[in-house]
């Protein structure tokens, strides 16, 4: 398992590409309504946010398996915020 600042890093790597990707697709297609981009920034956002709070909760007395939920977890929201991407057209 990686590090806990490698984990932060993969976290702002994943959501800043795809904030990036949504931005990417903003600019090419200017004329077409952007509620639903600005949402999935939101969503990613909100996602960063809770992961790094995640990452940052000393609380945890398996670190290892607390981090390997996290990686999964952002796996899973990266792909769904990605599956959005896609479906805007």
């Amino acid at each position: 398992m990686a590090n806990k600042r490698d984990l932060k890093k993969d976290i702002n790597y994943v959501l800043g590409d795809i904030i990036e990707a949504v931005y990417i697709w903003e600019l090419s297609n200017t004329s077409k309504p952007t509620k639903e981009s600005e949402a999935i920034i939101d969503d990613a956002i909100a996602t960063f946010d809770s992961l790094i709070a995640k990452v940052n909760d000393r609380k945890v007395e398996d670190k290892k398996t607390h981090f390997k939920a996290i990686n999964e977890e952002l796996e899973s929201k990266g792909r769904d915020l990605i599956e959005r991407i896609n479906k805007l057209g």
